[in-house]
């Protein structure tokens, strides 16, 4: 189905340019549990593509790292795109496989609302995954 604008539903892909493409995969899969699509190569950088339902999240590490990189801090160091929300089963055993790994968690386990358990993980780039418990 198609709305009027010619957007399709269902299917957001996001692109991170990150500095270590293998350390930051190695996070987004083994820690955060997304499922690995594939690999590719372009030009200008590699790109390890992870999904999880409909998403998928783009690591993209360009042969010339970049100089600038966004403030650290998510949704408190700036403006712009700054954190990605999951939905996982069980958030604080992710919080806990994120700690056992050396990742930071600026923002331990919390109910969101009563019986959903929320946090906050942050990846190699400083970049923040907010967790939350999938709804049934």
């Amino acid at each position: 189905m198609v709305d009027s604008d010619g957007l399709r539903p269902g299917k957001i892909e996001v692109g991170i340019v990150v500095r270590d493409l293998a350390t930051t995969a190695a996070f987004y899969g083994d820690v955060l549990g997304l499922e690995y699509i594939g690999e590719l190569e372009v030009p200008v950088g590699s790109m390890k593509r992870f999904g999880r339902g409909d998403a998928v999240v783009k690591l993209f590490q360009l042969h010339e790292t970049p100089a600038l990189a966004n403030p650290p801090g998510g949704s408190r160091g700036g403006t712009g795109l700054r954190y990605l929300t999951v939905q996982v089963d069980d958030v604080e055993q992710r919080v806990q496989r994120c700690l056992a790994a050396g990742y930071a968690v600026p923002v331990s386990t919390f109910e969101h609302e009563p019986g959903v358990p929320v946090a906050i993980i942050e990846d190699l780039g400083g970049n923040w995954i907010e967790l939350i418990r999938a709804r049934s």
